[in-house]
């Protein structure tokens, strides 16, 4: 039996959406319920020192044809943004509000949709504003909510305490207090959490 384990993502990671599809099988599989925790990933990359691979030119190169081949091996709808990278701080931030009025799951399904298999520019307001009352989420309510301090004050508290276990990228997993970088790590994860 699989036991539930963390997962830490944020939706400018292409990575973390292919982690996604793949956990929402597995979840409706094994069912079990996987933690997911938002992280700021330009925040972590900022504590550790480090630079995004989409930065670095030799990785960034291969980084689109790498996604689709993930894709593909997983039967996974797939499309890299355009308007890449995606400004996430607000809708990471919007996961915390979701989680409060408990459609945390359906919200995470449709931001990640809305931006890797749909393709559409979330750095526009007006777009996250159709995207929010498709969930039926107020858009002027939620801009409130994740201006309040203590929204912002939480995500980055998620986001220094991953930095803290010594999680430095997304997607991210840890199982039995084990720490797993990267999507093509599943089976490792899944293999510790059966333990």
């Amino acid at each position: 039996m699989i036991k539930p384990f963390d997962f830490y993502f944020d939706f400018v990671s292409p990575y973390s959406f292919l982690a996604h599809k793949q956990l929402k099988k597995i979840e409706n599989k094994e069912g079990i319920k996987i933690r997911y925790n938002p992280v700021l990933l330009g925040g972590l990359h900022n504590l550790h020192g480090i630079k995004a691979p989409a930065f670095i030119p030799a990785k960034a190169k291969h980084m689109i044809r790498d996604c689709k081949l993930i894709a593909e091996k997983n039967d996974i709808r797939f499309k890299f943004n355009s308007y890449f990278p995606i400004r996430s701080l607000n809708l990471m931030r919007g996961v915390l509000v979701a989680e409060e009025d408990n459609i945390k799951s359906n919200y995470i399904d449709s931001i990640f949709n809305t931006i890797w298999q749909d393709g559409l520019n979330m750095n526009d307001d007006n777009v996250i504003q159709k995207v929010l009352k498709n969930l039926n989420i107020n858009p002027k309510t939620f801009l409130l909510r994740i201006a309040s301090s203590l929204i912002k004050d939480s995500l980055r508290k998620k986001t220094s305490d991953a930095y803290a276990k010594g999680i430095f990228g997304a997607p991210t997993f840890v199982a039995n207090d084990k720490i797993f970088w990267g999507q093509d790590r599943i089976e490792f994860v899944l293999n510790e959490a059966s333990k």
